[in-house]
């Protein structure tokens, strides 16, 4: 392709819009335009790295069996419905574009397709002879987030593969959940980026084992925490470890004490010259089923550690049924307003104790329990002559224990939040360290949540009739691209890792006057182009100095300039990723780059 006959415009200063440098850089090389908040058109360079992303996805499902289909982005409300997800992504998460038809018929536009899949596996699916299966697509998505941002990492629009596997056996799943696996790490490599596949949190697609493909840059809005022996890694929602060892207690006997002006933890343990591993702090939250029903909860944890509101909402999901319900719609810290809706006196905030009373919460508010949820994490049951609050502004209790100053919450949890410095769980001598990373695959084993309660089933070898088991796996496809350039740039602009370069060459002629420039161009972008070199030619009417921040700011990996140096049959070679510059004979070039170009 000739730049002078391409969409190619570029940009000098960074968009007002732009938050990281990706986003900064795949707007100023004229890789996409913002068309809405989170909606972006792909321009041609763009669409050529996003097909070469797409290709490698496809070889590597291609590889483990998987089937390529095209599923409808439009979806009936019903299936959803059905599989008692229309509320969590309607209302608790809301980001679900729905509307209704002119036949009044309540849609939606596909976020995933998990229900249109299991429909239909449940129409299609008979026997166990037809399993395993393992469906996938590369197909535009759609999410109403509720702040779109950084571009291609948080939009409302966006390209992703999934893919959905069906088996009769548990052991099946398990099998096709490694091979995923193992396409991710391969999809990966061939990328050229620096990865971690991590455990992670199941979140609304529900199931068992899930591992999320994270890849590594500051600018990831997720931390990852792992240990330097490369045994265990995971999204900090989801990870686990053992906190530090509490400090014995300085009281031995319960009293109450004035302590003005120690809402926090610190200022408390500095005000009592106590460890904040023996304070017990209790965390009040809010929660909303799906059928509209309130309960208030209250969380009783030791004062180093912060409650994991990820954890703390899957155990509440197991409540649900308690309640009518089937799943969380919402979680909060109630704020001055929420609490004027219920609270009949006002609360003790910053000095709550473990037995705030229940005549806090008035006995009519519709739709609300009139008592509080009480748990305990497991960091707070162990300590002995524990500091906590005495429910009075201005006052905590030193010398408390449980079972005796204060009933011990029937409910044991785990819902800390590990932190960088902890202990690891399989190895107390490793800590977890933390780092930044990007989603850009997940994948689940969902188990017969799905098939269960869209009746999607099949014969068995022995006769029975039994729900299918299982899987989904994504891939965020144009995410994975701006993650590639998150990953990879320097202060002249993007570095592309080779494999997925929207070119793998430019032919830059810095005088398209000199004939002698132009003419040994035309040759060598020719040239390679036939030895299966992707090469632009940069023959528009610019100064040097403006085709070659071009070149950089693009990312293109090999820059062959035909400049002074012609006179003795020699072209100038340009390592975008090095900045290494070397005179190379014409009659070496191509042969050179293609050979960088394989070996890449």
């Amino acid at each position: 392709m000739r730049l002078s006959q391409m969409l190619f415009v570029t940009l000098r200063e960074d968009p007002a819009e732009a938050e990281i440098p990706s986003h900064k850089l795949l707007l100023r090389a004229g890789y996409m335009r913002r068309i809405d908040a989170g909606v972006y058109a792909y321009l041609p360079l763009l669409w050529r790295v996003l097909t070469k992303v797409s290709d490698i996805v496809r070889d590597e499902m291609n590889a483990i069996g998987a089937q390529e289909c095209l599923l409808p982005q439009l979806q009936p409300a019903e299936l959803w419905q059905e599989s008692g997800r229309w509320d969590t992504y309607t209302k608790a998460e809301g980001i679900m574009f729905s509307l209704v038809d002119r036949r009044q018929r309540q849609m939606a536009l596909g976020p995933t397709h998990e229900e249109v899949i299991t429909t239909i596996a449940r129409d299609m699916i008979r026997s166990y002879r037809q399993l395993p299966l393992n469906l996938y697509q590369i197909q535009t998505k759609f999410r109403d987030e509720i702040r779109s941002r950084f571009g291609l990492m948080r939009g409302r629009e966006f390209i992703m593969k999934d893919a959905y596997s069906f088996h009769v056996t548990e052991e099946s799943l398990k099998q096709t959940y490694q091979d995923t696996y193992t396409a991710y790490t391969n999809i990966l490599q061939r990328c050229g980026l620096e990865f971690r596949a991590v455990d992670a949190d199941s979140g609304a697609i529900g199931g068992s084992g899930s591992t999320e493909f994270m890849v590594l840059a500051e600018a990831g809005e997720d931390e990852v925490l792992y240990t330097a022996d490369g045994q265990y890694a995971a999204n900090v929602e989801k990870a686990v470890s053992l906190p530090l060892d509490a400090v014995p207690s300085p009281f031995d006997t319960y009293q109450k004490l004035e302590t003005p002006n120690t809402p926090t933890i610190d200022s408390l343990a500095k005000f009592l010259d106590c460890s904040p591993t023996q304070i017990v702090k209790n965390v009040l939250y809010q929660v909303t089923y799906d059928n509209g029903h309130g309960v208030l909860v209250l969380v009783s944890i030791r004062g180093d550690q912060d409650v994991n509101e990820t954890k703390l909402q899957n155990e509440l999901s197991k409540l649900a049924g308690n309640y009518g319900a089937s799943t969380v719609i919402a979680l909060v810290v109630p704020d001055a307003e929420a609490q004027g809706k219920w609270a009949a006196q006002s609360l003790p905030l910053g000095y709550i104790a473990p037995d705030l009373t229940d005549d806090y919460v008035k006995s009519d508010v519709q739709g609300l329990e009139a008592k509080f949820l009480r748990m305990v994490d497991e960091t707070a049951i162990a300590l002995k002559n524990f500091v906590t609050g005495s429910n009075e502004a201005g006052h905590h209790t030193v010398g408390g224990n449980w079972n005796q100053e204060y009933p011990l919450p029937a409910l044991t949890v785990d819902v800390r939040a590990a932190q960088a410095g902890d202990r690891a769980v399989h190895d107390p001598a490793q800590t977890l360290q933390v780092a930044r990373g990007i989603e850009i695959g997940h994948i689940f084993q969902l188990g017969q949540k799905y098939s269960q309660a869209m009746g999607a089933t099949c014969t068995a070898e022995s006769g029975d009739e039994v729900p299918l088991w299982m899987g989904c796996y994504g891939v965020g496809v144009s995410r994975l691209a701006q993650a590639a350039v998150e990953q990879s740039y320097d202060k002249n602009g993007i570095i592309w890792p080779v494999a997925i370069a929207p070119y793998h060459a430019i032919v830059v002629v810095p005088n398209i006057n000199d004939e002698a420039q132009m003419s040994a161009a035309e040759t060598l972008y020719a040239e390679l182009n036939a030895a299966g070199v992707e090469t632009l030619l940069d023959d528009r009417k610019e100064r040097a100095g403006v085709k070659f921040k071009d070149a950089d700011l693009v990312g293109i990996p090999f820059r062959i300039v035909t400049g002074r140096s012609l006179k003795e049959g020699k072209v100038e070679v340009v390592q975008r990723a090095t900045q290494t510059a070397e005179e190379m004979a014409l009659s070496e070039v191509v042969s050179t780059i293609k050979s960088w170009v394989a070996n890449a």
